[in-house]
């Protein structure tokens, strides 16, 4: 697959089937995970992936409540907007990405497979987040699709760190969890805000000097 093409299909896909991810891509995904760069060259990172059903038993009770309760904070108030106005545009997004979100919590247990990403010493998550990226890219090669989340971290860190077994004391923090699965829906360019629009050169507000309106992949 064109580098470029991964690049502007790779997006959040949580609806996924329950078929495994054969050992053989997980495989290809971890190998060019690792081939990132992190800091000092120092690879102070661990990947842990979990398929185990009764793993996922364990889990799937803490990632809904969750979903749960960042619908109730974080989101508590964009919901209510939406909600009051639900067929305005920024609307209609939201409310898409919930029901997305809210149905890979509602499916944990039949995700195939998840991918937890954990490092030491990477408090800004420099040196691990380009590896999970690096997976994901990985993964849309293989007509796998993923989605990042770190709300176990946010609202059960603890109790996730114990179930998965992770040892205490070391230094280790968990950066996100990563759901793989063969997606229900189909691939394509998602929509964003223009470079122009979130892009500025030299310094802050000073306008960045190039427009860009539609992607620029598929070459126009």
């Amino acid at each position: 697959m064109d580098v470029r093409e991964a690049l502007y299909t790779t997006r959040a896909m949580r609806r996924v089937r329950p078929d495994p991810i054969p050992t053989g891509v997980q495989a290809r995904i971890l190998d060019a995970a690792i081939r990132a760069p992190s800091g000092g060259n120092s690879q102070n990172w661990r990947f842990l992936l979990v398929d185990d059903p009764a793993v996922k038993a364990e889990l799937g009770p803490l990632y809904r409540d969750s979903i749960d309760r960042l619908w109730k904070t974080a989101y508590a108030d964009r919901l209510a907007a939406a909600a009051a106005d639900p067929d305005a545009e920024a609307s209609v997004s939201l409310l898409k990405v919930q029901r997305s979100a809210q149905w890979l919590a509602d499916h944990f247990e039949g995700v195939p497979l998840f991918l937890f990403a954990f490092t030491q010493g990477d408090a800004s998550g420099g040196s691990i987040f380009p590896a999970v990226w690096s997976a994901q890219l990985a993964a849309r090669a293989e007509g796998v699709g993923s989605s990042l989340t770190s709300v176990l971290g946010a609202f059960h860190p603890k109790e996730t760190l114990a179930i998965l077994g992770v040892p205490e004391g070391k230094g280790w923090i968990m950066a996100c969890c990563v759901s793989f699965g063969y997606p229900t829906g189909t691939w394509g360019v998602a929509a964003r805000r223009p470079v122009h629009e979130v892009a500025y050169r030299n310094r802050w507000g000073t306008p960045l000097g190039i427009e860009v309106d539609q992607p620029l992949w598929p070459d126009p």
